[in-house]
C-alpha cells in the first residue's frame, strides 16, 4: 500500500490524533515532528474521499495524552525547581493499556509492529524539548545531572540527582587518622552497648576520633546540599603514616546534590581552616563522574620515608649492602599479618625501583623507598615472619621495625588525572 493509503487504514480504525496518525511513518519521512506528519496525512485524505477523517472524540490509542506535551513539561519544571544542573535526561513509562493500543494500530493497517517510533520515544522526545527550551538545560544521553521519569500509568514524576564528583589532592598531617571512617568493631558504630554508652569509642562509634573523610566530606556536603559524600582514593596510607609531598589524589562523590555552582576554592579554605592542621586538601575541581573509576583503579608508585629501629646493632656496610640487594628487587609478600583478616591469603609480587638509607646511630636508620602500588613497606622491612621475601631484616639477620613511616609523593597523578576530558 501506498502511505496514503496506509495513513486511510490507520483512520479507519477510530479517532486518532494527529500524532498517533503520524507517529507509524516516522522512519519514512525526516525533518517533521509526528503530529505534523498526522496534519498532512489527514487533509491529503480529507482532499480526496468524500468523509473528513475529523475525530469527534480522544484518539483511542493515546487516550489524549499526545495533547498534553505542554502540561507535562510544566510539571517537570516543577518539580526540578531548586535543583541546580546543568544537563538532563527524560526517560518515559508508557502504560501497559497504551502500549497494545499502538500494537492493535499497526496490526490493523497492515504494519510491522515496529513501524514509525514508540509513543515513549515520542514523549521522551516533544517533552524533553520543551524543557530543555525552557530551563535552557541540554539533553546528555550518557551521565545528566538528573534524571526525570514520567510514569503516565501512575501520572507522577520522578526526579533522579545523579552524584557530583570532586577532585582533589590531601596531606594527612598528623598520624593516626585513617582515610575512611572506621567504625567501632565493639559496638559496631552505634556508640552504645545496651544502655550505656561504648567503652571502646566513647560513645563516638568511631575506632578513630576523624578520618580524612570526615574532615573533608561535611563542608562539601553542606555546601553542595547533597545526602553523604563518599571518599575515594588513589589508593590509602596506614593509618599511622603521614601523607606528606603534593598529597594523594582523591574524590568525593557527594550524593543527590541539589547545588553544583559553588565556589570550590573558597571551600577549600574552610576545609583546612577547620581541621585545625590534621589534614590539607588542595586543587579541589569538578570532575566528570569517570574519575571515581579512574581514582579508585590507579595503581601508582610511591615514595616513603621510614624510620626504622634494628633489635641489634648495625654497621652502615652492612645497611648499604643490604639496600643493594633490595635495590630493583623483585619482592614476594605473603599477605601481612596486620591485614589478613580483611584481604585474601595471597603472595603477591611487587618491585622495589629504588631504595636508599643511612643510620643515625648503630641501632637507628632512615630508609627511603620508591616502590610499586601495593608494596607493604613495614614489612619489607620487617620479613612479617619470614613472609615477605627478601626483606631489609633477612638480609641483615637482625630484628627491624618501622617506628614511623611517611609517605612523601604519590607518582604519576600527572599522566592519570590531568586530562582536562575529566573536569568541567
Amino acid at each position: 500500500m501506498t502511505i496514503l493509503e496506509t495513513a486511510r487504514e490507520l483512520l479507519a480504525t477510530g479517532p486518532l490524533c494527529t500524532a498517533c496518525l503520524g507517529r507509524p511513518f516516522a522512519d519514512r519521512s525526516f525533518g517533521l515532528r509526528n503530529d505534523e506528519r498526522g496534519k498532512a496525512l489527514r487533509v491529503t485524505a480529507n482532499l480526496e474521499d468524500d468523509e473528513p477523517y475529523e475525530p469527534d472524540d480522544d484518539c483511542w490509542v493515546c487516550e489524549g495524552l499526545c495533547e498534553e506535551f505542554d502540561a507535562y513539561a510544566d510539571r517537570v519544571v516543577d518539580a526540578l525547581e531548586g535543583i541546580e544542573f546543568r544537563t538532563y535526561q527524560l526517560g518515559t513509562r508508557v502504560p501497559p493499556l497504551l502500549e497494545e493500543n499502538e500494537s492493535l494500530l499497526r496490526e490493523d493497517a497492515g504494519l510491522e509492529e515496529d513501524a514509525g517510533e514508540p509513543l515513549k520515544s515520542e514523549f521522551n522526545r516533544e517533552v524533553g524539548r520543551r524543557v530543555g527550551v525552557r530551563l535552557e538545560k541540554e539533553v546528555d544521553f550518557q551521565r545528566p545531572d538528573v534524571q526525570v521519569l514520567l510514569d503516565l500509568d501512575e501520572d507522577t514524576v520522578e526526579v533522579q540527582i545523579n552524584s557530583v564528583a570532586v577532585y582533589g589532592r590531601y596531606r594527612k598531617l598528623e598520624r593516626d587518622i585513617p582515610q575512611t571512617k572506621w567504625p567501632c568493631s565493639n559496638c559496631h558504630g552505634s556508640g552504645h552497648l545496651t544502655n550505656r554508652p561504648c567503652p571502646e569509642c566513647d560513645g563516638t562509634g568511631f575506632r578513630y576520633p576523624t578520618s580524612v573523610q570526615q574532615e573533608v566530606a561535611p563542608t562539601l556536603v553542606t555546601a553542595l546540599r547533597g545526602r553523604e559524600g563518599v571518599f575515594h582514593g588513589a589508593g590509602r596510607e596506614d593509618v599511622d603514616a603521614l601523607m606528606l609531598g603534593e598529597g594523594r589524589p582523591f574524590v568525593l562523590e557527594v550524593k543527590e546534590p541539589h547545588r553544583r555552582f559553588v565556589d570550590l576554592e573558597t571551600l577549600e579554605e574552610e576545609i583546612n581552616e577547620q581541621s585545625d592542621g590534621k589534614i590539607e586538601v588542595e586543587g579541589l575541581r569538578f570532575a566528570t563522574y569517570d574519575m571515581v573509576e579512574r581514582v579508585k583503579e590507579h595503581d601508582a608508585s610511591k615514595r616513603y620515608r621510614a624510620q626504622v629501629e634494628f633489635g641489634a646493632s648495625v654497621t652502615d656496610e652492612e645497611l648499604q649492602s643490604a639496600l643493594e640487594k633490595l635495590q630493583g628487587a623483585t619482592i614476594e609478600q605473603r599477605t601481612p599479618h596486620r591485614v589478613d583478616h580483611r584481604r585474601a591469603d595471597l603472595v603477591r609480587t611487587r618491585e622495589v625501583y629504588d631504595i636508599e638509607g643511612e643510620l643515625e646511630d648503630d641501632t637507628h636508620a632512615t630508609v627511603d623507598v620508591h616502590g610499586a602500588g601495593g608494596l607493604y613497606i613495614k614489612e619489607l622491612i620487617s620479613s612479617d615472619e619470614g613472609r615477605t621475601t627478601p626483606s631489609l631484616a633477612g638480609l641483615l639477620g637482625v630484628e627491624a621495625v618501622v617506628t614511623h613511616l611517611d609517605v612523601l609523593s604519590v607518582e604519576g597523578e600527572a599522566e592519570a588525572f590531568e586530562d582536562p576530558e575529566f573536569f568541567y
